[in-house]
């Protein structure tokens, strides 16, 4: 089983952009930097196949910050456009960086699921999904989504198989107001 981490280079101005205003463009991207390394840390304790989906750097440099050895340019298009794209090489768990609750057995149920499931999801308290699994092929999943909104789950929900599994759900680290359900980050 592969998990395709999806993260971005911590550059200051450029990472977590929406939370440059309760933290500044430097403070928003330190805190992109250890939520990408915490993520790491809890897909290898879960023991599962580690692939980064990067971009706004070189894969090398991620290589050398994260010391992972798959890493993949996400490649241009909009999210769903990079999804599907990593999602052509099967069974794949798709994953954002950006989930503080994240615990190495929420992966592993999400294995356990996709291993008698074609899909698996992991609501986020956002109306979106802090995580998709897939182990047969679901263009559709992709398409005609409205990112970043609050209809991501429910859209997404309508294009898979109807007994899809659901994990827990979580929650995402978006904007100032999901921080302070993280104080200590």
């Amino acid at each position: 089983m592969r998990v395709a981490l999806f993260t971005r280079w911590p550059e200051a101005g450029k990472a977590k952009t929406r939370l440059i205003p309760a933290l500044g463009p430097k403070g928003a991207a330190d805190l992109h930097k250890r939520l990408t390394e915490r993520s790491v840390a809890t897909v290898r304790a879960a023991g599962l196949a580690l692939e980064i989906r990067s971009t706004g750097a070189d894969p090398a440099q991620f290589r050398d910050w994260l010391g992972v050895a798959s890493v993949v340019d996400q490649g241009e298009g909009d999210l769903g456009e990079r999804l599907a794209r990593t999602a052509e090489s099967l069974p794949v768990l798709l994953l954002g960086a950006d989930i503080p609750g994240l615990l190495p057995h929420h992966l592993t149920a999400a294995a356990a699921a996709l291993a008698s499931a074609p899909a698996v999801i992991g609501p986020a308290a956002d109306g979106g999904y802090w995580l998709l699994g897939l182990a047969a092929p679901m263009p559709q999943a992709f398409t005609g989504i409205a990112w970043g909104t609050d209809t991501v789950l429910t859209a997404t929900l309508a294009r898979l198989p109807a007994a899809t599994p659901r994990l827990e759900t979580l929650s995402d680290l978006d904007t100032p107001a999901d921080l302070a359900h993280w104080p200590g980050l």
